[in-house]
């Protein structure tokens, strides 16, 4: 495996609205450096929860990706809305290019491949080539589901919308060093927290069951990810709603799932069986 991504050799060119949006960002939250204050650490953190836990990892990934359980349309329709903030595309072209890295890893036509090095899969595959600039027929292709309800596809055509308003919110509690931290230096951690997943996830850490490609658990990168980085289980049990398994596998998006199936939120909860081969699922006690 290469450590230094060949742009030449996987034949795309930059991206420049993703390399500019990207560029900037980092650059307006190098203000953290100059800014902190531990309201706008709070803010960073608590944001990153909303949108990095609540938002991606159990609205656009186990929820709308995998279908893992079932939730009420307002709570799919909230959950993806606060994903949105996370400035990772749409939720369509997002969950379409999850489903594609599921149906092709590790293979030229998975969108974020490790084989071509860290980089690639970390940050390269967002500013050079297409990335998630997915057209109509591949959207009908990998979320029909998403394309058929209304909702979504409005969420999907007004993303940005989310992040606006928040803009406006954190300017009115705390000024631009609150902007700063709560949204440029929030997206940037999520960005690459996420992208760890792509990569990390793809590179160290153990591989407990043969999945024929190269995902692995990494506990550092589930620590990052509120339980995203088991991620050798998820890719040989994708619809399952728990990823991490053994006690010590610390994974916040499954007992928030939990605490939504409390309150009557969540049902239907696929979990498989660990102690034989995943044919049957069963319905969370």
């Amino acid at each position: 495996m290469q450590n230094v991504l060949d742009f030449k050799r996987v034949g795309q060119t930059i991206n420049w609205r993703n390399a500019i949006m990207v560029t900037s960002f980092h650059i307006v939250a190098i203000g953290v450096f100059f800014t902190f204050s531990w309201q706008n650490l709070a803010a960073l953190v608590i944001g990153n929860w909303i949108v990095g836990s609540l938002g991606v990892g159990l609205g656009w990934h186990r929820l709308l990706t995998h279908r893992s359980f079932k939730a009420p349309k307002w709570l799919e329709y909230l959950l993806s809305s606060l994903a949105c903030m996370s400035m990772q595309d749409p939720p369509d072209k997002w969950i379409a290019t999850h489903r594609m890295h599921h149906a092709f890893t590790d293979t030229d036509k998975d969108p974020h491949s490790i084989r071509p090095g860290f980089w690639w899969a970390q940050i390269g595959w967002v500013v050079w080539g297409k990335a998630q600039d997915h057209d109509k027929a591949t959207l009908q292709k990998y979320v029909p589901d998403l394309m058929k309800d209304r909702g979504h596809v409005l969420i999907s055509n007004f993303y940005l919308v989310p992040i606006i308003l928040s803009i406006g919110v954190f300017w009115a509690i705390g000024g631009w060093s609150m902007v700063i931290w709560g949204v440029f230096a929030r997206v940037v951690y999520g960005w690459h927290t996420t992208w760890f997943v792509n990569s990390l996830s793809h590179m160290y850490g153990g591989r407990p069951h043969d999945t024929g490609d190269m995902s692995t658990n990494n506990w550092f990168v589930a620590i990052l990810t509120f339980g995203e980085g088991w991620h050798n289980n998820h890719h040989m049990w994708p619809t399952s709603a728990r990823h991490g398994l053994k006690w010590y596998q610390f994974d916040q998006n499954w007992i928030t799932i939990r605490i939504f199936e409390k309150l009557g939120w969540a049902k239907n909860i696929r979990l498989f069986n660990t102690e034989r081969e995943p044919i049957e699922l069963k319905q969370a006690a």
